[in-house]
């Protein structure tokens, strides 16, 4: 069952891997966690060539944002019991972090870093924040 359209970041928790149908259509999967204090395990799996070389790409433990549609299927274990699995057809993945993609659509991104006494001569009066 589809349940709707999801953006999340998170963790790749397992390394991808790449499988073909019978069809030869390439399906690349991998588990990300999504949870920050506990694990919260979502597979995402792409059936897009165009993101082959960005899935092939990432290493346990990287940051990433994902957004596609998410599914979600009720399955039965070995030992008779219902459990529920969450899944991720990705339409875009991008890593998250240091590194700075170079096909980005928003073009250039730039860090700046403040020095420590570049804002000392402007203090704030708590009167004047908006908020």
């Amino acid at each position: 069952m589809s349940l709707a359209k999801s953006v999340v970041t998170g963790t790749v928790y397992r390394t991808p891997e790449k499988r073909f149908t019978q069809n030869n259509i390439a399906v690349s999967a991998f588990v990300l966690n999504i949870g920050e204090r506990d694990e919260i395990l979502v597979r995402v799996v792409s059936r897009r060539t165009a993101l082959d070389e960005i899935v092939s790409s990432l290493n346990k433990g990287e940051k990433v944002l994902v957004e596609g549609r998410l599914q979600t299927a009720a399955v039965k274990t070995d030992d008779g019991a219902e459990k529920r699995i969450y899944e991720i057809e990705a339409s875009t993945i991008e890593k998250m972090g240091g590194s700075v993609s170079t096909n980005s659509d928003f073009g250039t991104e730039e860090i700046v870093k403040f020095e420590s006494d570049d804002m000392s001569n402007e203090l704030i009066n708590e009167d004047e924040i908006p908020f």
